[in-house]
């Protein structure tokens, strides 16, 4: 399973699933960094197999009304502690690696639950 995390999760994140094994990437390192638009993460993430991971709604709108991306891991967490976040995806890779043979899906990790939607 490969991860793309947007602009606003921190390269802990990055750097734990790189240690559980996974690829995974950061926003600040592709295509225009920090400015790369979402429409363009989305293509990035869609065509590379990657599963994008960011806290920013416009993602799961775009995933509900387009389509795209078509893997999406939404943080609805708020500011809560990189340690805390790492904890909570420890927790759940699993859940999450088994939605990986899906075509698409969207999980919203919550304070309490994991949700998702298969496509």
């Amino acid at each position: 399973m490969k991860f793309l995390c947007d602009v606003h999760i921190s390269y802990k994140i990055v750097n734990h699933l790189v240690s559980l094994g996974f690829e995974c990437a950061h926003v600040n390192n592709i295509l225009n960094k920090w400015h790369t638009t979402d429409k363009e993460i989305c293509n990035y993430a869609d065509q590379g197999d990657f599963t994008i991971i960011t806290k920013d709604a416009d993602f799961k709108d775009s995933f509900l009304i387009g389509g795209t991306p078509k893997k999406l891991i939404k943080i609805n967490l708020g500011n809560i502690s990189n340690i805390a976040l790492i904890e909570i995806i420890t927790y759940n890779i699993e859940a999450i690696v088994k939605l990986d043979n899906n075509k698409s899906f969207l999980v919203e990790i919550d304070k309490v639950q994991l949700n998702y939607i298969i496509r």
